[in-house]
């Protein structure tokens, strides 16, 4: 299913993602999907790292899964 956003792009950007999508033959949304499932990737790491990072610096912790399991009566 895809929804529709309407979204405000710097000029700049406008112009390099016409020219872009213009030479590989694509609709502008497919590459800004593309583009964004991309930078979802990165943001997923920078994600973990900071956890990871939270967790040595003792900032989080990390909770045994029976427990949760028996918390929740699973």
């Amino acid at each position: 299913m895809q929804i529709r956003h309407n979204i405000t792009l710097d000029e700049d950007i406008s112009r390099e993602l016409e020219t872009i999508a213009g030479e590989l033959g694509e609709k502008k949304s497919s590459v800004i999907e593309k583009a964004l499932a991309v930078y979802f990737d990165f943001l997923d790491l920078k994600l973990i790292q900071k956890r990871m990072k939270d967790l040595k610096e003792g900032r989080d912790t990390i909770i045994d899964a029976g427990k949760v399991w028996k918390e929740l009566g699973i």
